[in-house]
């Protein structure tokens, strides 16, 4: 009968960690993912994912630290396991064992193997993971905040327009760590002319001077214009980023806008004073804005109710079930909207409500809902609406 021997063990994470720190070729080692490998079959801690989402083969890394936020020695510890789990590919130095013939396939004995494991005798690199010198202009590389395919469900995708939180807080460290320190004046001239991950830790900043610089960049767009918006806590730098058309005219810098309690109430009635009246109601109740913002919000539907067109004023009272006529006490209709109002046919016993206390309902209103089925099953309705101002008078002798 054939016998195979069986291969020296793999070394594990420690004997993995310690030719990482012995031996002294490639510190400029480029770690790479191990294409022939399912990363879905690998038990990685959400750790090791996230590490491992932040490699694309091309990033030397000694520059691991700046791109992850993790000290060296914690990276040295992934990395091992990483390489010992077959999800990175061993340096490109290593040289594979030499084959062992194979036994008669019925005579083979069974062993457990790692599909992806490199050879015993594979050389691995010295990681260099001496942190990036703290001159704001070294060649840092651009963060790739796409997660793991593996790590990722489409219940915690990140929001397609914005950076997923965990780039947010390398952006974060890296202008706490290596930007603040810096003077003023130096933030601003790297602000002209840096490239990401500094621009967008330069969004950071709470000096609108350096805000304006970031946004006077070339290679400043919609994200940076985003994390000025969520971030930037200075009126100043907010009337920097809303006099860029393209940017204020953006969905998320607008979302992040309305959420910033610095923004003015200036400068909320300029941008949303031509926006739909469902848009400005929808401002003025969420409860993500700050109170002085959803007060301008309501300041500003009243305007624009007044003078907006009729379609949008009947969106705007059907949309809501009637509940946004509460902010409209005091605001007649003109005779389009109540002609529009009167071609419908209404069956929601909220919406006919708040049209009764609506103190401005126009009195041919008030006498087409006397006429709906609802209103007519419902007696209760049908004395709300007699009692209006402007009910009809035979309506409101019937309802007396």
């Amino acid at each position: 009968m054939f016998s195979s021997p069986m291969p020296p063990p793999w070394p594990g994470p420690a004997g993995v960690l310690q030719v990482m720190k012995d031996s002294g070729a490639m510190t400029e080692w480029m770690p790479k993912p191990n294409p022939a490998v399912d990363l879905r079959t690998l038990a990685l801690s959400p750790e090791e994912g996230f590490v491992l989402s932040r490699l694309d083969g091309a990033t030397p890394a000694r520059n691991l630290p700046a791109l992850t936020g993790l000290p060296p020695e914690r990276l040295r510890t992934i990395l091992s396991r990483l390489v010992t789990q077959g999800a990175l590919l061993p340096t490109p130095a290593a040289s594979p064992a030499a084959p062992v013939a194979a036994p008669p396939a019925a005579f083979e004995p069974q062993r457990r193997t790692s599909p992806a494991a490199p050879e015993p005798e594979a050389d691995l690199p010295v990681l260099d993971l001496t942190p990036l010198d703290a001159e704001p202009g070294a060649d840092l590389p651009a963060l790739d905040a796409t997660p793991l395919e593996a790590a990722t469900t489409p219940d915690t995708a990140p929001d397609a327009e914005d950076e997923p939180e965990a780039a947010l807080g390398n952006y974060r460290q890296l202008f706490e760590l290596r930007l603040h320190p810096l003077p003023e004046d130096q933030r601003i001239a790297h602000a002209h002319a840096a490239e990401d991950p500094i621009l967008s830790a330069l969004c950071f900043d709470p000096v609108p001077a350096v805000i304006k610089a970031v946004l006077e960049n070339a290679r400043a767009g919609l994200p940076h214009a985003r994390l000025v918006a969520r971030y930037h806590r200075n009126p100043v730098g907010l009337e920097a980023l809303c006099a860029r058309a393209a940017f204020a005219a953006d969905t998320g810098v607008r979302r992040w806008l309305v959420r910033n309690p610095q923004l003015p109430a200036s400068l909320f009635r300029r941008l949303w004073s031509a926006r739909r009246l469902m848009e400005l109601h929808k401002v003025g109740n969420d409860r993500d804005v700050p109170e002085s913002t959803r007060r301008a919000a309501r300041e500003v539907l009243r305007q624009r109710f007044a003078s907006g067109p009729a379609e949008e004023k009947v969106e705007l009272i059907l949309n809501t079930e009637g509940r946004a006529l509460a902010a409209l006490i005091g605001l007649p209709v003109d005779g389009k909207t109540a002609s529009l109002l009167c071609g419908r046919t209404y069956r929601s016993p909220m919406l006919i409500q708040n049209i009764a206390r609506w103190s401005a309902a126009p009195p041919a209103l008030i006498a087409h809902l006397l006429k709906q089925e609802a209103v007519r099953r419902q007696p209760q309705l049908r004395i709300l609406l007699a009692r209006h101002p402007n009910a009809p008078a035979d309506a409101k002798r019937g309802g007396a």
